[in-house]
């Protein structure tokens, strides 16, 4: 079905050029397009360009859908795969098409195994950054959702081939950091929460006794990009500090590796202000004539792209405000060749986005770098509420505070985490239920999607065990392929790489989610209406055939948001 929709695409765009061309070619041809139908009776593919085209060409807009049906009809593509072509509405049309075309998509997924839906490499890169949490402590469920967001998010672009670079961002310094250090050496000292002394800013979690009783240990401790060796001097702040950050970023690295999330660049805040990045920045943007001084502080005239009023960039005890070294950052991107880039992050975030790309356009302006004015893209998120035992849980005995990453992966499972965290609209509230998330049943999707999959395998497994061989699935006679519930199956399957290609332009993993359930749900209505595996050779290859078919693109969608796809469950 894939290549029929190809050469009716052609045929659309080449009888659109007719009809644009016979009106004296002063009106833009619309782009060629199909759409879904809003009901599945009214045919499998609608043309809307219609009604797109009968304003600048001052006619009805059924009398150029007409025209439009006269000139498909005459194209081979037409009369190869459709069945019925009718104007419906206003002017819509509606095509209907041949069996033969919905059932080439079974033949298709079979051919394509692991590729189909992904499109040819491209030398296009993307940098995603996303996570981005400074080493003070365990890992929230809010990091834990921009994990799996920003993840598939890559996994996405990877399969609209392009090459992808994942990058982390921290900070190893500043008043965070620095509580960090106090913290264990408290603990060192001998003071826990709740003493005489204890500072109240201070963190509070089991994790520091565990980081202080490794430091006087001398343990050395190796994160995914540093090493440290503890002094175990008590004394030696510096010391606690660095054994501390490179603690906390393996526990970090601990973490993402159970949720099966890597990456492959980290950069630390820092460097920007140990390489003078910073400083050089901000003398780029004062140069652009987009500052002004006022009561001792250096003003961004961000007003001047978009934001709501103008920012402090430099504080008038000399210290820069958080959104600056941010922008300095954004420039390494951007100078890296990074001209795409995606940022994701929580939605307390949101106000920092106009002054990022206000102070970019500054910079740009005076460097001549050529950044768009929209760079760089951004999904933000919301905070997850966890349920267990049908109340709210909030304190976590290993952060000290909140529900960690790792406390949601040992509840329920890396599957169950992932796929509930990308179910929905990133900005959208979200509630983990964690007694949903175990349940064996149709109201976890994760289980019903699985369930799908490891049924497929089931009656695969079966007509194994009868003797069949591979082959006949693969040469089977696809045209028996004709109940109801089968042409919905197919029709769904066809739908995946566009599904795709939609979900990277809008940075929306949650599509893959939603198709998922309805392609599972679209296969377990097919498995309650017909039965695979009867006296019937030839029908029962064609149906194993399409059940392989299935099996593969569910295991693909999962693939994409980082799920296993179990043969056994």
């Amino acid at each position: 079905m894939i290549q029929a929709q190809k050469e009716l695409l052609q045929a659309l765009d080449a009888s659109l050029a007719e009809i644009v061309a016979e009106a004296g070619g002063s009106t833009a041809k619309p782009v060629a397009a199909f759409e879904s139908p809003k009901q599945a009776a009214h045919g499998d593919l609608a043309i809307t360009t219609a009604m797109q085209l009968a304003k600048p060409l001052k006619r009805n807009p059924r009398e150029v859908a007409q025209a439009l049906i006269a000139r498909l009809r005459s194209r081979g593509a037409v009369q190869r795969w459709v069945e019925q072509l009718e104007i419906a509405g206003p002017g819509f049309i509606n095509l209907k098409l041949k069996p033969a075309a919905k059932q080439q998509v079974v033949a298709e997924v079979l051919a394509a195994g692991a590729g189909f839906g992904r499109q040819p490499s491209r030398d296009d890169r993307v940098m995603v950054e996303f996570v981005s949490a400074n080493p003070t402590g365990p890992l929230h469920v809010g990091h834990g959702r921009q994990a799996a967001l920003g993840d598939a998010i890559c996994r996405l672009f990877e399969t609209q081939g392009w090459q992808v670079t994942r990058e982390f961002y921290y900070n190893d310094a500043g008043v965070q950091i620095a509580t960090l250090a106090s913290s264990v050496q408290l603990r060192i000292q001998g003071l826990a929460p709740g003493d005489a002394g204890w500072p109240e800013a201070a963190y509070n979690g089991e994790y520091i006794a565990d980081i202080a009783a490794d430091f006087l240990a001398k343990k050395t401790v190796k994160a995914d990009d540093r090493e440290f060796t503890a002094s175990g001097d008590a004394n030696d702040l510096d010391g606690i500090r660095q054994f501390a950050v490179a603690y906390l970023r393996h526990e970090q690295d601990l973490d993402l590796q159970a949720f099966g999330v890597r990456f492959d660049h980290y950069f630390l805040e820092s460097s920007l202000y140990a390489s003078g990045r910073v400083e050089a920045t901000v003398g780029k943007i004062v140069e652009s004539g987009k500052t002004y001084e006022r009561d001792g502080a250096l003003w961004l005239r961000s007003t001047e792209d978009g934001d709501d009023k103008d920012r402090v960039m430099r504080k008038s005890d000399g210290s820069y405000t958080y959104f600056v070294p941010d922008v300095a950052y954004h420039v390494t991107k951007w100078e890296r060749g990074f001209t795409k880039v995606i940022n994701v992050q929580g939605t307390d975030h949101y106000g920092t986005i106009a002054r990022v790309r206000a102070g970019l356009q500054a910079y740009s302006a005076q460097t001549s770098q050529g950044i768009p004015a929209g760079y760089p893209d951004y999904v933000l998120n919301t905070m997850v509420k966890v349920m267990k035992g049908g109340e709210e849980v909030k304190i976590s005995k290993r952060s000290g505070g909140y529900v960690t990453l790792r406390d949601l992966i040992d509840w329920t499972s890396r599957d169950a985490v992932r796929f509930f965290l990308i179910s929905r609209k990133a900005d959208t509230e979200f509630v983990f239920d964690v007694d949903v998330a175990i349940k064996r049943s149709d109201e976890n999707p994760v289980y019903y999607v699985q369930y799908a999959h490891a049924r497929i395998c089931s009656v695969i497994e079966q007509w194994r065990a009868a003797g069949a061989a591979e082959a006949e699935a693969v040469e089977a006679d696809l045209s028996r392929l004709v109940a109801p519930t089968e042409t919905a199956l197919m029709l769904k399957l066809a739908a995946y790489p566009a599904m795709l290609t939609g979900a990277a332009n809008e940075l929306a993993p949650h599509d893959v989610a939603f198709y998922l359930r309805e392609l599972a749900g679209a296969f377990h209505a097919y498995y309650a209406a017909e039965r695979f595996l009867g006296d019937d050779v030839a029908l029962s290859r064609a149906r194993v055939a399409l059940l392989h078919a299935t099996a593969q693109v569910l295991r693909n969608g999962l693939d994409v948001l980082g799920v296993s796809a179990p043969e056994r469950m």
